[in-house]
C-alpha cells in the first residue's frame, strides 16, 4: 500500500495550507493561520475537491487535537527532536516581559539554561545568529536550541515580568 504524502502551500496573509493524502487516498487539509487558528478540511471520497467537513479549531482546540493524535510527544513550540535529547523550540516573548527592550546578553541565557539563541522572528524577519547586544523587543519570537529542561528554563526566564 503507497504511504501517505503531505505538501504544504504558503497562503500569504493567512498562515500555510496542508493538504495530505493518505494511504487510503483520502484527502484532508488544514489551514495554519497566523494568529494560530486552524481549519480542518476533510473532502468526499468520490469528489476529492468537494469538502464534506469543514472544521475552524481555536489555538487551544488544535492543541488538544495534536495531544490526542500525538500524546506523548507534542509540545506546540516543538521544532525538532534528536536522538541526542536535544529540542529546538520556540520561546514567546511578552510585551510586559522584563526582557522587553533590554539585551539579549542580560538574560543570560546560555550560561543559566545552556540552551542557544539561534534566531528570532520579528513579524516578517528573521535575524539568524543575534549576539548578545541583540535588543529584544516584546513580540519576537526567540528559536532556542538544548535540552528539554533548558529549553523551559529559557521559556521561564523570557516569561519574567
Amino acid at each position: 500500500m503507497p504511504a501517505s504524502r503531505l505538501s504544504r502551500t504558503p497562503l500569504p496573509g493567512i498562515g500555510v495550507r496542508y493538504d495530505l493524502t493518505t494511504r487510503e487516498h483520502r484527502n484532508l487539509s488544514v489551514i495554519a493561520e497566523r494568529e494560530g487558528g486552524r481549519i480542518l478540511n476533510a473532502y468526499r471520497e468520490d469528489d476529492p475537491d468537494a469538502c464534506a467537513l469543514s472544521l475552524r479549531l481555536t489555538a487551544g482546540e488544535s492543541e488538544a487535537l495534536i495531544d490526542a493524535l500525538m500524546p506523548a510527544h507534542h509540545s506546540p513550540n516543538l521544532l525538532h527532536t534528536t536522538d541526542l535529547g536535544l529540542v529546538a523550540e520556540r520561546v514567546e516573548l511578552a510585551g510586559t516581559s522584563y526582557w522587553n527592550g533590554r539585551v539579549l546578553g542580560d538574560t543570560r541565557m546560555r550560561t543559566e539554561t545552556g540552551v542557544s539563541v539561534v534566531a528570532v522572528l520579528r513579524r516578517a524577519e528573521a535575524i539568524p545568529s543575534p549576539g548578545p547586544d541583540f535588543r529584544l523587543a516584546g513580540g519576537d519570537t526567540l528559536i532556542v536550541i538544548g535540552t528539554r529542561e533548558g529549553a523551559e528554563a529559557a521559556a521561564d526566564i523570557l516569561g519574567r515580568e
